[in-house]
């Protein structure tokens, strides 16, 4: 086939890889209304194994989609982190109980669903929004790159600078190799102690008759995974260094004496190393086992062809002892060399972008990998939409490497340490310098999880973020600085924190009185939030301050046309429910009106007291003036962008917000 005989298309976005990172992505476009395409060299979704964890973060963004109820329904709880050391005689025993993630953080705790679930749950969502447009493209992969250089700066609807070469690959071809003389499916192959297998894969499938096709695109998401081919292709590096520490995971049903075997527990034994316990869905029980008896080489990679699940299973039995461990059902495992390395750029020229493990690697004991990949991409897929339709600046993409990359750095400081803990020898008294202080592991694990919990993101100052300080010294060091100036009040609202997801308290619908979790009406559509907090509408001063916010607003030429389009508008004031009427008490742009529709009835809520469950105090949660209020601007992803005055004056900072971000 000459190059003038491949077949060719056009498409906005393409994204290279269909695992968490790649499916989130694909949700944004599809939810954004983008023309997309989504490919994976394998030939099939996950069925067992992989990534099991569910982060606090990652379930507030579920239910922004409307899918979190089914992973919440179907995974494992954690409630309880249970601690084993080994005692004075060198025989393990319980020495502490935490809670699993701090209380009183989210509506949610974290849980545990394997991946193929979580996947299966994008790809529906995926299928809904994009009316079966967007489909994962199974067992093709990329060949080639090109980027045309005079095209990248132009942002035009009319520019398609990427050039992609795909290759179509045959089912044995996408089908991954299993490890000899295991019948259990295993992970392996996408083990950082396996080999890439894409440019083995491109030179099978070489000079075969109807494999190539050729993509432009306007821009393009690597979500391929550690060994990234499009990282390679760009040139970008990961850095950092691997360990001496070689973990296996087996997941089965235990047959045990161990009584903690259904809470999540970290076992150090005073020889053998140590395990973490997962409880699973169904039965399972994921276990992550040091295999003290294999080392790197020379080269520093271990030799994975030792590695199998009698030999792991072994391992476990030694770290458990005295108590029993067999199991009769396993369902997957794997086995990974620890490593920290993070990547040393994540976009090309607003145009390439990387996520996930495609520019951070680690361990998984804090359960994160799945959960920042995922993040990556929440964060850079409604960027990426609103650029491609036109409503936002191309600038704004810049962003995406500022608040992700330093996020990233963060993750792999915290694994460096809470790793080593892991997999070190614990210290056998007062005096021995060189081995682990459980009490050092215990603090580790209690801090580390505000960090694990997805909860502490607090992005930098930029355009989409009107936060005090240089915003190059609180990301990565990109310059994402607004030209508008607009700087938040942040003792408006003190526990509102810009640059942080708004937290969620209990509020009331105006009109009818039901309660709702204020979080749960931030839906991820695309669309910002002006919330206005409106205080005391019945107070006469303050009614009038309402007002002229919205007259303001109403008048506003360049934010009108964005209106309910671009911008929902969310208002909660704090006078009595009762006492208040709707239309009597609002101003008809809080609930507009449509002809076939009528009033909107669910944009008003009140910090009142429920019927049947209790008062949330709502304002004093959020930190907000019961009699002032304020106003807040949150991002398409739920973070906190601005916070002003409830007043003309505030109006006009939110529109110079806003006119760093919108087009024209």
């Amino acid at each position: 086939m000459t190059v003038s005989e491949i077949p060719e298309s056009k498409c906005d976005v393409l994204i290279i890889g269909a695992g968490p990172a790649g499916l989130m992505t694909a949700t944004w476009m599809a939810r954004c209304g983008i023309n997309a395409r989504i490919v994976d060299k394998r030939n099939t979704k996950i069925f067992s194994g992989q990534a099991d964890g569910l982060q606090m973060r990652s379930l507030e963004i579920f239910d922004s989609f409307g899918f979190c109820d089914r992973a919440w329904k179907e995974a494992n709880h954690m409630i309880e982190m249970c601690m084993w050391n080994p005692g004075p005689d060198g025989v393990i025993r319980r020495s502490d109980r935490v809670s699993d993630v701090p209380v009183g953080l989210s509506r949610f705790t974290q849980i545990v669903l394997h991946q193929g679930r979580i996947e299966r749950f994008f790809l529906d969502h995926i299928k809904k929004y994009s009316k079966d447009l967007i489909k994962v493209e199974r067992a093709v992969l990329p060949d080639s790159l090109e980027i045309d250089e005079k095209l990248a700066g132009d942002h035009s609807p009319t520019s398609y600078p990427i050039k992609v070469t795909l290759r179509h690959l045959t089912e044995e071809e996408a089908t991954p190799a299993q490890s000899n003389g295991s019948s259990v499916s295993d992970g392996l192959f996408r083990s950082n102690l396996a080999d890439d297998d894409t440019d083995d894969l491109i030179r099978k499938s070489q000079g075969k008759e109807g494999t190539m096709e050729i993509v432009r695109a306007k821009y393009m998401v690597g979500c391929d995974g550690a060994h990234s081919w499009t990282r390679r292709q760009l040139g970008f590096q990961l850095e950092g260094e691997p360990t001496d520490f070689i973990w296996g995971v087996l997941d089965v049903i235990p047959i045990t004496d161990f009584p903690d075997i259904r809470m999540r527990c970290a076992v150090h034994s005073a020889e053998s190393g140590s395990l973490m316990v997962i409880p699973r869905e169904n039965k399972l029980v994921r276990l992550y086992i040091q295999l003290t008896e294999v080392k790197p080489d020379t080269s520093g990679r271990a030799d994975r062809s030792r590695i199998n699940p009698e030999m792991i299973i072994k391992a476990a039995q030694k770290i458990l002892s005295p108590y029993k461990l067999t199991y009769e059902h396993c369902d997957w495992w794997t086995a990974y060399q620890i490593g920290q390395r993070v990547g040393t750029n994540f976009d090309y020229r607003s145009r390439v972008f990387l996520a996930g493990d495609a520019v951070h690697t680690h361990s998984p004991k804090a359960g994160q990998g799945m959960n920042v990949s995922m993040q990556d991409a929440f964060n850079l897929g409604w960027k990426l939409g609103l650029v491609v339709k036109g409503i936002a600046r191309p600038s704004i993409l810049k962003t995406y490497q500022s608040e992700r990359r330093r996020i990233a750095q963060d993750l792999i400081d915290f694994d460096h340490k809470f790793s080593r803990l892991f997999s070190g020898k614990p210290a056998k008294d007062l005096l021995d310098e060189t081995g682990v202080s459980m009490a050092e592991f215990k603090e580790a694990f209690v801090k580390g999880n505000m960090f694990a919990s997805g909860l502490s993101v607090d992005y930098g100052a930029s355009m989409l973020v009107a936060k005090a300080g240089d915003a190059a010294e609180q990301g990565d060091g990109t310059d994402v600085s607004s030209k508008n100036e607009v700087i938040s009040k942040q003792d408006l609202a003190t526990n509102i924190k810009i640059g942080m997801r708004l937290p969620s308290f209990k509020v009331l619908n105006q009109a009818d009185a039901r309660p709702w979790h204020f979080q749960e009406r931030l839906k991820s559509d695309g669309r910002f939030r002006l919330i206005l907090f409106a205080g005391n509408v019945l107070s006469p001063t303050q009614k009038k301050r309402l007002d002229a916010f919205c007259s303001t607003l109403d008048a506003s030429r360049f934010l009108k046309p964005h209106l309910y389009k671009d911008i929902d508008i969310l208002t909660c004031h704090s006078a009595k429910r009762t006492d208040t009427e709707l239309l009597r008490d609002f101003p008809d742009i809080l609930h507009p009106f449509d002809v076939r529709t009528g009033w909107d009835y669910d944009s008003v809520y009140v910090d009142d007291v429920s019927y049947h469950e209790g008062y949330s105090d709502a304002y004093r949660g959020y930190g907000v003036d019961k009699e002032t209020g304020c106003v807040v601007i949150a991002r398409p992803d739920q973070y906190v962008g601005f916070i002003g005055e409830l007043s003309g004056e505030g109006m006009r900072e939110v529109e110079g917000y806003f006119r760093g971000i919108f087009v024209g």
